[in-house]
């Protein structure tokens, strides 16, 4: 994934905060080379709230720290180190998108749509049709012609299980 024509540069860490770009073998990958940004440090948390399992996936043992118990989160950013020491953002390893501040994982609004009966398969994308408008939309496969579901009942669906930030705004 590569975010096009734009220059993110996410400069340095803050202090007490250790930024690692690694390889999938944890590895530290050369300048200009990209990997994935792995943090850690004083600030970093403890884990996900009431998330055993992403906290386990994403919060790994420090390889790089004598400490016991010290963590690195694996943000699921692809960055690289720039030969001035910032750190430039390429796009995201995995199907989490950010819109209007609020990140979103991609799966988890499919897999949620695909509960409807009617629905056989989900995908969902983030759409920037007009440049800064960036927005979800839904692209469904009906389970039969003759069971289309309304973008009403879909909506209710999600809006039962999902925040309102992860509700898409176009249904296909």
């Amino acid at each position: 994934i590569r975010v096009k024509d734009i220059d993110l540069t996410i400069g340095r860490p803050i202090a007490n905060t250790q930024i690692y770009i690694l390889d999938p073998y944890l590895q530290v990958t050369p300048i200009g080379v990209p990997g994935e940004l792995h943090i850690g440090g004083e600030s970093l948390a403890r884990g996900y709230l009431n998330r055993p399992d992403l906290t386990a996936e994403r919060f790994i043992p420090n390889p790089f720290s004598d400490n016991a118990g010290a963590r690195l989160y694996k943000t699921g950013d692809l960055v690289r180190y720039l030969s001035d020491g910032n750190i430039e953002f390429l796009g995201r390893l995995d199907n989490q998108v950010k819109i209007r501040g609020f990140r979103i994982e991609l799966g988890e609004v499919e897999t949620t749509l695909s509960l409807h009966p009617s629905v056989s398969e989900a995908v969902v994308d983030a759409r920037e049709d007009r440049p800064g408008d960036k927005r979800l939309v839904a692209y469904l496969v009906a389970a039969a012609a003759e069971s289309t579901p309304s973008t009403g009942d879909l909506r209710s669906l999600l809006q039962e299980k999902l925040p309102g930030y992860m509700i898409p705004s176009a249904y296909m």
